[in-house]
């Protein structure tokens, strides 16, 4: 008996007891649905939230002062003592040609209370300096407006970028693009407004933010010690390790750190993409888990499924082993059934689990259509592992009958 005819055996056991064996098929298939699928739905989430770290800063990199945001025991935040300077962070703009885009910005406070005629925001504005880059190395989109012209960025305008939420409540019936409002203590002309990202990444979103030219920044900013951060947007990701070096060599010329360690704080805008693979990760585990103790439980079933096919055909055992079937070829005969059963449910597992994975997804407005092959894998391996360990006894055991006394079974 080949194993083709083995095959053929473990199709035709399934067909003279199809109900039986339809109920296991269910268990196995409802397990590799949730494993499919659960994970399905993760890496199509995970796809598209990543296409748009790009505009998240996925591919930058941040240039500051070495203790920003960092505070000490006494909850004080801590200032290096040569901190960068406007003119070093042109300077390097100028000079550094790897990166796409660079840009440099500061904030200038994030407690400010912005007005228009009755109307007034709370004070807990954020007003931040910018140049013709941001918009586009942060991936802010405009809903309505225009960003700054060259004159106004060069001259220092006063003219501003303002958050939705700014927008709804100064300007509840009426578009805001030319009308005036009123904060830190000037009159400022609204040029657009930006779309809200909601409050992702540790600077949070834009509904209540005011961007300003940096020129006016500055101004605004005498007497103050500001801090100026400069990104860098490198499109090809795959460069983003060599860019970075390359920019950390032209800084330390620029600041002339010479032999000692850095005088500034150079970092991989990757936080996002770290949470989210670190998310997914657990996510998929926890996917995972779930569908394996549903395996669990039909492995059960297959087993004693297997068990009573033994007892069964006790008698055709008998008559295979006097035809001169070997115990090996018995085992394989009913493991190669195990599998079977397992394989049937496992495919429709899978097309079920693609279905349900892509349609939750769907549902979440996630993103597009995923085939997981790396997870279709897993689970035909599952399931060929499934049905091994639960065919194995049975067949060990239908293997080990004594013909004589099995043909003698009734």
């Amino acid at each position: 008996m080949n194993t083709i005819e083995n095959v053929k055996e473990g199709i035709k056991a399934i067909k003279d007891n199809f109900l039986r064996t339809a109920l296991t098929v269910t268990i196995i298939a409802l397990g590799i649905t949730s494993l499919v699928g659960i994970l399905t739905a993760i890496d199509s989430i995970q796809q598209s939230i990543s296409s748009g770290l790009a505009d998240l800063g996925a591919n930058t990199f941040d240039i500051k002062d070495k203790n920003a945001g960092q505070r000490n025991r006494r909850g004080f935040q801590d200032r290096t003592k040569t901190p960068l300077e406007y003119d070093e962070l042109i300077q390097f703009s100028e000079q550094f040609a790897e990166a796409d885009l660079v840009s440099i910005y500061t904030s200038v406070t994030q407690a400010a209370e912005v007005k228009r005629l009755a109307a007034k925001t709370n004070p807990n504005v954020t007003v931040e300096g910018i140049d013709d880059n941001f918009l586009g190395v942060k991936g802010h989109n405009l809903e309505e407006g225009r960003p700054f012209s060259s004159v106004e960025l060069r001259t220092g305008a006063a003219v501003c970028i303002i958050g939705k939420e700014i927008a709804n409540k100064l300007f509840e019936k009426e578009s805001p693009i030319d009308k005036t409002i009123f904060f830190l203590e000037a009159q400022y002309k609204v040029v657009g407004v930006v779309e809200d990202k909601g409050s992702a990444g540790s600077r949070g979103g834009t509904a209540r933010v005011i961007w300003i030219p940096i020129v006016n920044a500055r101004s605004l900013g005498l007497g103050k010690d500001l801090s100026y951060t400069l990104t860098a947007y490198v499109k090809d990701v795959t460069k983003l390790d060599y860019v970075i070096e390359e920019a950390r060599g032209v800084m330390r010329r620029i600041r002339r750190d010479g032999n000692k360690t850095d005088s500034f704080d150079l970092s991989r805008s990757e936080s996002l993409a770290a949470t989210l693979d670190s998310t997914a990760g657990t996510l998929r585990l926890g996917g995972f888990g779930i569908g394996f103790i549903t395996l669990i439980g039909a492995a059960i079933g297959l087993m004693n499924i297997m068990m009573v096919s033994v007892t069964e055909r006790t008698r055709e055992i008998g008559v295979r082993k006097a035809l001169g079937a070997t115990p090996a070829k018995i085992r394989q005969q009913f493991l190669i059934e195990a599998i079977v059963i397992c394989q049937v449910g496992g495919i429709i597992g899978i097309l079920l689990g693609i279905a349900v994975g892509n349609g939750v997804a769907v549902l979440l407005d996630a993103g597009g259509f995923v085939v997981p092959w790396l997870w279709m894998a897993v689970s035909i391996i599952v399931c060929v592992v499934v049905g091994i360990v639960s065919g194995f006894y049975p067949a060990y055991k239908a293997s080990k009958l004594d013909p004589v006394e099995a043909l003698r079974y009734e």
